[in-house]
C-alpha cells in the first residue's frame, strides 16, 4: 500500500542528520482516531502512526511522521498523511521558544484536482514551565494555497501538569481556526464550517518506553459539517525506541 512506502520515505528523508547527533527518537503508536484541531482525518477509524525526530544541530531537529488514513474522505481518499519538517527550539530565560515548518503529503489521494492535495504551514510556540506544570501559546499559519482553498490560521493555548507521585499527566487545550476563503470546497478540508473553535483534555500514562492515554476532543462546528467533528473519546498506546 502507498502508506507503507510513505513510512519508508520518512525513514530516509534525513540520512545525513545522524552525523550530528545520535539521540534520534522513533515512536510507534496506535490510536482509535486521527483527530487534528477537532477534525477526524481518518473518518473516526483507528490509525497506526510512526514518528521520527533527528537532531542535526543545537536546538534544531528534522521531523517526520506517517499516519494511516485508510481512504479518509477529508483528504481525497488518501491512504496516509506524511508530515515532514523541521523544528528549532531555544530557551530564553524562563521561556521555551520554538519555530517550526511542516509539509503535509497525502499518498493515494485522488479526484479531479489539478493542484494536488499537499500543503505546507509554519508555526511559532512560546512555552513556560513552573514545576510540573507548563503552558504553551502557539500560532500556525498555512499561506494561501489552492489545495486548501485559501489560507489558514490556527491559534492555540494549552496547559499540562504531571500528577505528583504518579506516572500520569493531565493536559488540555483550546484552539481557533480561521482564514480567507477563495475556494469553498477546498477550504472545507480544514474549516468545514468556516472559522471555528476546538478544545480537548487528555490523561496520559508513561512508563519506560511505553505510553498510553485517553483524550476527549470536541469542536464548535455545527450542522451537517459536524460529521467527524463532534465530541469523541480517543484512546492511544505507544512505544518509543
Amino acid at each position: 500500500m502507498a502508506w507503507l512506502g510513505a513510512i519508508a520515505l520518512v525513514g530516509h528523508a534525513v540520512p545525513a542528520a545522524a552525523q550530528y547527533a545520535s539521540d534520534s527518537t522513533v515512536t510507534l503508536e496506535a490510536a482509535s482516531d486521527e483527530r487534528r484541531r477537532g477534525l477526524s482525518w481518518s473518518d473516526d477509524d483507528p490509525v497506526l502512526r510512526g514518528t521520527l525526530s533527528v537532531p542535526v544541530a543545537p536546538g534544531l531537529s528534522l521531523d517526520g511522521a506517517a499516519t494511516t488514513l485508510w481512504g479518509g474522505d477529508r483528504h481525497g481518499g488518501a491512504d496516509a498523511v506524511i508530515d515532514l519538517g523541521a523544528t528549532y527550539m531555544r530557551q530564553v530565560g524562563g521561556w521555551r521558544l520554538s519555530a517550526e515548518s511542516r509539509y503535509h503529503f497525502f499518498p493515494g489521494a485522488s479526484g479531479a484536482r489539478d493542484d494536488g492535495w499537499s500543503y505546507g504551514e509554519v508555526g511559532a510556540i512560546a512555552g513556560f514551565s513552573l514545576g510540573p506544570a507548563s503552558i504553551d501559546l502557539g500560532a500556525r499559519y498555512a499561506p494561501r494555497q489552492s489545495a486548501i482553498g485559501g489560507d489558514n490560521l490556527y491559534l492555540s493555548a494549552s496547559a499540562a501538569v504531571g500528577i505528583p507521585g504518579t506516572p500520569l499527566s493531565l493536559s488540555g487545550h483550546v484552539g481557533r481556526s480561521s482564514g480567507n476563503v477563495r475556494d469553498t470546497l477546498s477550504a472545507a478540508r480544514l474549516r468545514p464550517d468556516g472559522g471555528y473553535w476546538d478544545h480537548g483534555v487528555a490523561l496520559d500514562w508513561y512508563h519506560g518506553r511505553w505510553s498510553a492515554g485517553v483524550r476527549y476532543a470536541n469542536s464548535s462546528i455545527d450542522g451537517p459539517a459536524r460529521k467527524h467533528a463532534g465530541a469523541t473519546l480517543i484512546a492511544r498506546v505507544g512505544w518509543t525506541l
